[in-house]
């Protein structure tokens, strides 16, 4: 069987350092925030290219605090994209704001700037690009839209740790950029876990004391604020990580240039393209099928687990009906929905799996 995602694997190639950073913060007695988190936010902080990581305790987290200190609330809109994980949205309605749609471009399927101008209104408060997949957004555009009308931009960068656009880290070009470490991440905790990266010191600071019931010192409250901290353990953990992650990330990119080469030119599955001046971190290697559910089912026959992301967008997904939007508003995102489909790919995988993958791939199209 080759899995979907191998944790194990992981763990076992770094399971002596884990194992030693999870047992001291046990015997330090200090299990929220602290100093491993303290010391992940300053190497995540220079990770990134910025001046500032704030850490709270998931990627949903992230961007609702980075909304908030951007000033959105009630009767502003925010403009994101229905290519997305639920949460993007979610985040948005928790402060109060009004989701504003686009589609996605056809290549990358993150937001398409042509789109995003037309969506611009004396409402909009905030843009949320995605950075889907490992793959940047067409950031240049989309700063000088923000700029040209004063409006904050914050990246959805909870796919794209270490992703690359015209040599500038995910989470560095916008207002603000946002980040999980949901344990499948490229960076992943043992746990919850997320981050929020800016170069805003006063940003920054706000940040700080909403996480923590918007205190900046104990018992004084200046602001109504959250239970947003960080765990002492996952601190700990995602430092251990963080100085494996270029090298996992290499091996991502290594194996995704192995199925480009054995799916070039293959008819019933494309391969996901590398945009012009980006880097692509491959948290998710994504085919487009001609027909999905045969091919999932071939390899699933195989004992091969795939995944889908994501089957239903935003827009069509019932708990949002009420933003008003229909099938057919957003067609190419909803294309991407009903043919994508996601293959095994994790930086312990061997060569040998990928062609396995490849080759279930070549048996179903001999045999239709």
């Amino acid at each position: 069987m080759i899995p979907f995602l191998d944790l194990k694997a992981q763990y076992q190639s770094i399971k002596r350092e884990i194992d030693e950073a999870v047992l001291n913060v046990v015997a330090s007695a200090q299990y929220v925030l602290g100093e491993e988190v303290a010391r992940f936010e300053d190497e995540f902080a220079t990770y990134c290219n910025v001046e500032h990581a704030i850490a709270v305790n998931s990627g949903t987290s992230a961007l609702h605090l980075a909304l908030l200190t951007a000033g959105v609330g009630p009767g502003d809109e925010v403009i994101t994209v229905p290519s997305t994980f639920v949460a993007t949205v979610s985040a948005i309605c928790y402060t109060g704001a009004t989701p504003v749609l686009v589609d996605v471009e056809p290549v990358s399927l993150t937001m398409d700037p042509a789109r995003l101008a037309q969506a611009i209104t004396p409402r909009t408060k905030a843009i949320v690009p995605v950075h889907l997949y490992g793959q940047m957004a067409d950031m240049d555009p989309i700063m000088a839209i923000a700029d040209a009308y004063g409006i904050a931009v914050i990246e959805d960068a909870c796919q794209a740790h270490g992703a690359e656009y015209r040599k500038r880290r995910a989470g560095s070009i916008g207002t603000s950029g946002c980040f999980s470490f949901y344990p499948g991440k490229n960076l992943g905790a043992c746990g919850e876990a997320g981050m929020i990266v800016t170069n805003d010191p006063e940003q920054a600071a706000t940040m700080r004391m909403l996480r923590d019931w918007g205190q900046k010192q104990r018992y004084h409250h200046h602001l109504k604020g959250f239970n947003y901290r960080m765990d002492t353990i996952q601190g700990a953990v995602l430092r251990v990580k963080l100085r494996h992650l270029e090298d996992w990330t290499e091996a991502r990119r290594a194996h995704a240039s192995r199925y480009n080469s054995l799916l070039q030119d293959f008819g019933s599955v494309s391969a996901p393209m590398e945009c012009l001046a980006r880097r692509h971190v491959y948290h998710v290697y994504s085919v487009r099928c001609q027909d999905r559910e045969r091919t999932q089912k071939q390899l699933t026959d195989n004992g091969i687990q795939t995944g889908l992301h994501y089957p239903v967008p935003v827009h069509l997904q019932h708990a949002h009906v009420d933003l008003g939007y229909r099938a057919g508003d957003f067609p190419v995102a909803e294309e991407a929905a009903r043919t994508r489909l996601s293959l095994p790919i994790y930086p312990e995988m061997s060569a040998s799996q990928i062609e396995a993958v490849v080759c279930a791939m070549e048996l179903d199209a001999y045999v239709g």
